[in-house]
């Protein structure tokens, strides 16, 4: 079936099934509690700080409770702000930008930082790769995403300095038999066509199923996107005390002609300009090409021991190929009047990760007071193999309006075919624990410990040379850890301070590095400090929170002052800033919701190598990093069957490059929609997206192009459940 099209993962997927299986051929004979069923008005999803989440802590604790900024954008909310992939999600998250250009579509911006100082994660699993792997997923299958902001390698391994992200799918669930469906239709002929339910098949077996297929949606000329995700998972309960979830996932997405970016104005004195002439051309090969199919499969056992100890173990296994073919760098000429075309690219990306993570809570004593612990052991063996073939061009030269390019192929030196340049296989090892211990009924200490052990290895399978052997190994243990207090001053009223440690590999990220990337350095490392505090208000139909940081990370890769033609271990990159978030009910039919994130991000000690010179950066801002962001969202619902919102986002400008010469324009975006009950269970919602057409940037390069955001955009949708 199409779900393991791959041979490559079946025997993974089989060995998580294998986990599962004796436990199930129990199912009949267990004794399963008898159906309960629980009735109440839901809670407003926006009001979060009284949830439960996993992300800030294993604890088991809600977001007031956590000593650290977390936030939850959860399934109600993905659907009231019309949200259609996991970064768009982020909107809801104080001071986080992105940018989905295909080189690096998974790039996040948070607390000053990026790349793998910011790890992103599926289901609490990180892949190693995610600046490339946490691509923007559309997000019917997910049932929330989660964040927690700043240094948290404690809980999730190497990286997080800047934050950690956590995209959550749908499971299935005890909470009754639902299903829903959604159709859709947009600008540049979108289509979507998307169904989800949730059964009991029996008095201990619940099965729950989620498609998406989405097409179309693709503003730039020539440019043609197809993707599908599958999401599928059968819980039983084995006794009354075990349960055995199976999660499986599959996502295909198919790009043609993909979108890399719009070439700058020369001569704009070193603000971007964009001639909007130029906005929708598509300079890529005609036949250029991005493709990724992406499986998960899981394997979770639940067992509550007691009321005091509950244990849980998960079987993980992720396989993903991604094949690149495009040229992908675009300049104009000094006179503006040319767009030269250069770096070929044809690549492919194989890589596969097999895991365990055994997992523990326990609610106990410690000196007379309640104490509780959480802790584990996380092994997993992940191997990635690239291959390669780059030709730098350029290819000649287009007019930037009416022009036609070449297929892919016809480019001299460029053959079909992939031969593979190295593989990298990342071992880890991984010990953690937290514990959160009530000094006071109103004053928790809480801590959290991470030890890792992480074996890379390189096998080169093209010929060896110095500065490239044949095979050549690293190992490194890096430490990492919380402490905190979060005192309760009322019971809707709640503030944390908290130290924080992180480690970031080195260089950029273990699962692609190269023998001189990692050959004279060490983990990163980062510390934070934190203080903040949450607050529910006015009868717990609002909250707010606030949160003040400041993070600083160490022994960056730079260009040696007297040798640039080498790098050091050395250098140091620091932010500080502050985050507000609120949300905020004033009546039933009015509801806000806000948040901003101001950043002073900055290279403390950092020389970069310019044309064989080495180049102070100190006291520069790292590229693609706003200073300010903001959002806010209005709903008001004037009558039963009707809901009208607006919405509006703020970035301020950023640099492209690290020496700060060269910069876009800060943009405001506006969204605004209607939505219509044809009947309790059905609604028609017409959207508008940046309905003043903004021409932004998602992110700015150096080498003058900007990858652009989208136009004016308007959807139509029908949501039904039954």
């Amino acid at each position: 079936m199409f779900l393991f099209q791959r041979f490559t993962l079946r025997p993974l997927a089989v060995a998580v099934l294998a986990l599962g299986s004796p436990f199930l051929a129990m199912a009949d004979e267990a004794t399963v509690l008898g159906e309960v069923r629980v009735s109440g008005q839901a809670e407003n999803d926006a009001i979060t700080l009284k949830r439960k989440t996993s992300t800030g802590s294993r604890l088991g604790l809600t977001i007031q409770e956590t000593p650290a900024a977390v936030t939850v954008v959860g399934r109600e909310t993905l659907e009231q702000r019309g949200v259609g992939n996991t970064q768009e999600a982020l909107r809801g998250v104080p001071g986080i930008s992105w940018s989905s250009d295909p080189g690096s579509s998974g790039t996040v911006f948070f607390r000053g930082f990026s790349g793998a100082s910011v790890t992103q994660m599926f289901n609490g699993i990180t892949v190693q790769y995610d600046s490339i792997a946490a691509r923007p997923v559309d997000s019917w299958i997910y049932d929330r995403v989660e964040t927690i902001g700043g240094a948290s390698s404690f809980l999730n391994g190497a990286g997080g300095v800047g934050g950690s992200v956590n995209n959550i799918t749908k499971l299935a669930n005890r909470d009754g038999e639902t299903s829903e469906a959604k159709v859709g239709v947009g600008s540049y002929d979108k289509k979507q066509l998307a169904v989800g339910t949730n059964r009991q098949l029996s008095d201990n077996h619940y099965l729950r199923l989620d498609i998406n297929r989405e097409e179309g949606g693709t503003w730039v000329d020539g440019m043609r996107r197809e993707a599908t995700q599958f999401a599928g998972s059968w819980l039983v309960d084995l006794t009354p005390a075990l349960s055995h979830t199976l999660a499986v996932e599959y996502q295909k997405e198919t790009v043609d002609r993909p979108y890399w970016g719009t070439p700058t104005l020369r001569g704009s004195g070193g603000t971007m300009q964009i001639d909007r002439e130029t906005r929708f051309r598509n300079y890529n090969s005609r036949d250029g090409i991005y493709e990724q199919t992406v499986q998960w499969a899981r394997s979770v056992l639940d067992y509550r021991v007691s009321d005091t100890l509950k244990l849980k173990n998960t079987v993980y296994a992720y396989d993903a190929l991604r094949d690149y073919r495009n040229v992908e760098v675009y300049a104009f000429n000094a006179g503006n009047t040319a767009v030269a075309r250069s770096a070929a690219l044809l690549q492919r990306h194989d890589q596969k990760l097999l895991g365990n993570r055994f997992e523990f809570t326990w609610d106990s004593t410690l000196g007379g007071k309640t104490s509780t612990w959480a802790g584990g052991v996380d092994y997993s063996i992940n191997k990635q193999t690239r291959f390669p073939l780059s030709l730098a061009g350029p290819f000649g030269t287009v007019d930037p309006y009416h022009f036609s390019t070449e297929a892919f192929f016809s480019i001299p030196g460029m053959v079909p075919g992939f031969t593979p340049d190295r593989s990298n296989r990342v071992k880890t090892l991984a010990l953690f624990l937290e514990n959160r211990t009530l000094l006071t009924p109103a004053l928790a200490l809480v801590s959290g410990l991470r030890w890792e052990q992480i074996d890379l290895e390189v096998t080169n399978l093209r010929a060896a040379s110095a500065s490239n052997p044949a095979y050549f190994e690293r190992r490194y243990q890096p430490l990492t850890g919380r402490l905190a207090l979060n005192y309760e001053l009322t019971p809707q009223w709640s503030t944390y301070v908290q130290y924080s440690t992180a480690a970031d590999p080195p260089a950029g990220i273990l699962t692609t590095a190269s023998f001189s990337q990692v050959r004279d350095f060490d983990l990163t490392t980062g510390r934070q400090w934190e203080i903040g505090s949450k607050y529910l208000f006015a009868d717990n139909k609002g909250q707010a929170t606030v949160a003040y940081y400041d993070i600083v990370r160490r022994n960056i890769a730079v260009a040696d002052p007297v040798n640039p033609g080498t790098t050091l271990p050395v250098g140091q990159q620091s932010s500080q800033g502050i985050e507000l978030a609120v949300s905020y009910k004033p009546a039933p039919q009015w509801r806000l919701d806000g948040n901003l994130g101001i950043v002073s991000a900055q290279y403390d000690d950092f020389t970069e190598n310019v044309g064989g010179v080495a180049v102070s950066r100190a006291g520069k801002r790292p590229a693609n990093v706003p200073e300010r962001v903001a959002n806010a969202w209005l709903t008001f619902t004037p009558h039963a069957q009707w809901e009208l919102g607006a919405d509006a986002r703020y970035v301020s400008a950023r640099f492209g490059d690290t020496a700060n010469t060269y910069r876009d324009q800060a943009y405001t975006l506006f969204g605004a929609y209607v939505s219509y009950k044809l009947d309790r269970k059905t609604s028609l919602t017409l959207r508008g997206k940046n309905l003043s057409d903004e021409v932004y940037a998602e992110r700015v390069s150096g080498t003058g192009m900007a990858y652009l955001g989208a136009p004016r955009t308007v959807e139509l949708s029908l949501h039904t459940r039954f």
